[in-house]
């Protein structure tokens, strides 16, 4: 793994970010000899190569740029996607809610584009060890082509295993010696079970759903099986602030929702939960469950056509980081 990436002088294969007049961004990856066009002129990347991190640099015509090496936020919200993503500010909210640590044992399931895996790779270190279950096979590859561009290797402590998590999970873990699920699928509740079996006691479920049917039918289950603490959800929203002298103001667009996070603990095998105070649960019929089935769409399909081309994109991508590596980089 390559400690020092990220730091020293920019150099060729690395991708940075261009800010131009008007705060527009670019990112470009960097090559000998290469150009950039813009309407306003071209950018030699040979101007930029051998530069620091935070430079400015002049094009052809003299208009100036910021170039910045992206962080790992940047790279996820312009990175080629499969399936859709989980934002940074949900990120952030399930690493931190969901207490995942430097060494832990992390389950994730689906791995879509790979956003989160990023994010739970960093918070584990190397010491970890994250297992991401994904159905579909080209979702995965470009999680794992998304993930080798932003990194610049192939984590060791990572591995993709493509099918269902019912059936494949008790093939990759001994029962009982997972820290940390992450559940971000249509349907999380088939999947209790497994998962129960498969956290240690303490080990903490995080759910990230999109609709309240969602969120109530996993609550429901998790409730059902006995086997957990009582379900805690939540959603982050995040507001940016405008700065301008004495304008201080809230930005007028913000990061409203996105998803739903639901956090519960496994309880030790036997253990009775206490009946603290909570309102009971209301009745519900045949039809409130035909509204929770996993067919109810709640997620635009993405086309096979838009897949392939984002896979090549991703690919191309951790090509170029990857060829740029030293041969001790692993």
């Amino acid at each position: 793994m390559n400690q020092a990436r990220g730091k020293g002088l920019l150099k060729a294969g690395e991708r940075v970010q261009l800010t131009g007049p008007k705060g527009r961004l670019n990112t470009i990856t960097l090559a000998n000899g290469a150009v950039f066009g813009t309407h306003r002129g071209n950018i030699r990347h040979d101007d930029i190569i051998g530069k620091p991190d935070g430079s400015v640099i002049q094009n052809e015509s003299g208009t100036e740029y910021l170039v910045l090496r992206p962080l790992l936020t940047d790279f996820v919200l312009s990175m080629p996607r499969g399936a859709a993503i989980v934002y940074p500010k949900d990120a952030a909210s399930i690493i931190t809610m969901g207490d995942i640590f430097p060494g832990a044992t992390v389950i994730e399931a689906g791995v879509g584009s790979g956003a989160l895996s990023m994010y739970l790779l960093r918070a584990i270190g190397e010491s970890g060890k994250l297992i991401s279950f994904e159905r579909r096979d080209d979702f995965a590859e470009i999680a794992k082509a998304n993930v080798s561009s932003a990194l610049g290797y192939k984590p060791a402590n990572w591995n993709v295993v493509v099918g269902s998590l019912q059936d494949e999970l008790e093939k990759e873990v001994e029962p009982g010696t997972v820290d940390r699920v992450v559940l971000d699928m249509l349907a999380p509740w088939e999947c209790v079970k497994s998962v129960s079996a498969a956290l240690a006691p303490g080990g903490v479920l995080i759910c990230y759903v999109a609709t309240v049917t969602q969120l109530s039918r996993v609550a429901e289950e998790i409730r059902a099986s006995g086997e957990f603490t009582e379900p805690a959800p939540f959603e982050t929203l995040f507001r940016g602030w405008h700065l301008q002298g004495l304008a201080v103001r809230p930005e007028h667009r913000m990061g409203g929702h996105t998803g739903f996070i639901l956090t519960s603990r496994k309880l030790a095998p036997g253990t009775l939960l206490p009946s603290f105070t909570r309102r009971a649960k209301p009745e519900f019929d045949a039809e409130d469950v035909a509204i929770w089935n996993a067919e109810t769409p709640v997620e635009a399909p993405v086309s096979d056509k838009k897949v392939r081309k984002n896979l090549r994109k991703a690919q191309q991508s951790a090509s170029s980081s990857l060829a740029n590596e030293p041969d001790d980089a692993e």
